[in-house]
């Protein structure tokens, strides 16, 4: 699994934005093997985390394409990026598997 995580501080309002991401959810999620998540800091109600998470490296590069290529995508992006107070601090992990 791949996990992007996207930091951010709310310029607009937690509301504001937990309704647009219930509105554009099913737009990040509709290629399959995505799911959304939202977290919000405990001490600074301002700052959140938008995790993404992948299910292999396959869907995360395809989505990759999407989000640079896709008009669609990229209008969702800009809409996204209206509530945030500066550009976001994004981070991308692959999971292990510490099995035997």
């Amino acid at each position: 699994m791949i996990t992007l995580y996207l930091h951010g501080r709310v310029r607009t309002s937690r509301v504001d934005l937990e309704a647009f991401l219930r509105r554009a959810r099913p737009t990040y999620e509709a290629p399959g093997g995505i799911r959304t998540r939202l977290q919000w800091r405990l001490d600074d109600p301002a700052e959140f985390v938008e995790i993404m998470e992948y299910a292999d490296r396959a869907t995360y590069d395809a989505d990759q394409v999407r989000v640079e290529q896709d008009p669609a995508m990229r209008a969702l992006l800009a809409q996204w990026r209206a509530h945030l107070d500066g550009p976001p601090r994004v981070e991308a992990f692959e999971e292990s598997d510490l099995r035997d």
